[in-house]
């Protein structure tokens, strides 16, 4: 976790919610991860919001509602103002990337990234412009964020040729002629091996093993056998075990690239391909946040202020009886039991 030079009351939990797949924080790098954050040109409240932010892990929900869920002074509204300030200012920008799979299939994936570092609007549309042709992969827990960069492979010394692993049908011959050294009362015959391998490797199939198939053959013989093949036979057939169920496997990850890169508004669904997009906003959203910030600067609203209906920990139901009695007793005029007790 980053040392962090501007004390917070409030950091994130163990218990902070991981976003859905796609989502979440992610570092956008070319950073110090060591380095102490860079937030001295921040408003008190955006810094403290930034605090908490930068000591997200990677993944962790970034959405306003789940971050005031977390945070114990601000709540929906204070929250989403101040993130709104982050994307401004440089720290944040949220972008959709289009996958196309190996499999032909296509998906949109949104990108919350995020920067300690302050960065220029051209920094991050050059980030956005790199991110197009990356090659990602979809078995990553945090979806298909992680990038699959090439490598270059390291010189290998000249390997001997392994020798060639043994065939089903070479095992089951192997095990049949063997079987002379396991018991004696079982030589079986050049052609008896030939005719009985597809037996045996049938029973290698379904999970024996070559030991078991053994076993099978020569256990509770009796003294004297006239006719190994032909007991040999019978015991394969009779003994079969039955067929395995299949068991599905998980498909292998397919490579995915990114073919077109978008950016998006830091708090609603709008995109470029619709609106213009400046600062991380869409124009309604500019003009929501600049408002925000107009009337705290007016006093109208404080900064950090928390309508009840924002709280950071909902009302959880619970009705306070006698407090709801005695607002009742006051607003018709009666009094309270404590001043009629007086």
């Amino acid at each position: 976790m980053v040392a962090c030079a501007y004390p917070s009351p409030a950091l994130p939990s163990p218990s902070h919610p991981m976003a859905k797949t796609g989502y979440g924080k992610r570092p956008a790098g070319d950073e110090d991860p060591h380095a102490d954050p860079e937030f001295a040109h921040l408003s008190p409240r955006d810094r403290e919001i930034a605090v908490f932010v930068d000591h997200l892990e990677e993944g962790h929900a970034m959405g306003y509602k789940a971050i005031a869920a977390e945070h114990p002074r601000y709540g929906q509204q204070a929250v989403r103002t101040s993130l709104r300030s982050l994307s401004d200012v440089g720290h944040l920008k949220q972008i959709r990337e289009h996958i196309t799979v190996e499999d032909d299939s296509m998906r949109w994936v949104t990108r919350t990234y995020w920067s300690r570092t302050r960065r220029s609007a051209q920094w991050w549309e050059d980030f956005a412009r790199e991110r197009k042709g990356r090659i990602v992969t979809e078995d990553h827990r945090p979806g298909l964020a992680r990038t699959d960069e090439p490598e270059t492979p390291a010189p290998q010394a000249e390997a001997e040729p392994e020798p060639r692993p043994e065939s089903p049908s070479d095992t089951a011959y192997r095990t049949l002629a063997q079987l002379r050294d396991a018991d004696p009362r079982m030589p079986l015959s050049e052609s008896d091996c030939r005719s009985l391998a597809s037996l045996a490797g049938e029973w290698l199939s379904r999970g024996s093993t070559p030991q078991e198939i053994t076993r099978a053959l020569t256990e509770g013989l009796p003294s004297t056998v006239t006719n190994p093949g032909g007991l040999a036979r019978n015991r394969l057939e009779s003994k079969m075990p039955p067929k395995k169920a299949k068991i599905r496997q998980k498909a292998a990850s397919r490579r995915a690239r990114v073919d077109r890169v978008i950016e998006c508004c830091i708090t609603c669904d709008a995109d470029e391909r619709t609106t213009r997009i400046t600062g991380g906003m869409c124009p309604e959203c500019r003009a929501e946040w600049e408002a925000d910030l107009a009337a705290e600067a007016a006093g109208e609203v404080p900064a950090g202020f928390v309508p009840e209906t924002f709280l950071s920990r909902p009302d959880t139901g619970v009705v306070d009886v006698a407090r709801r009695a005695a607002e009742v007793r006051a607003a018709g005029g009666l009094r309270s039991r404590t001043e009629r007790a007086l």
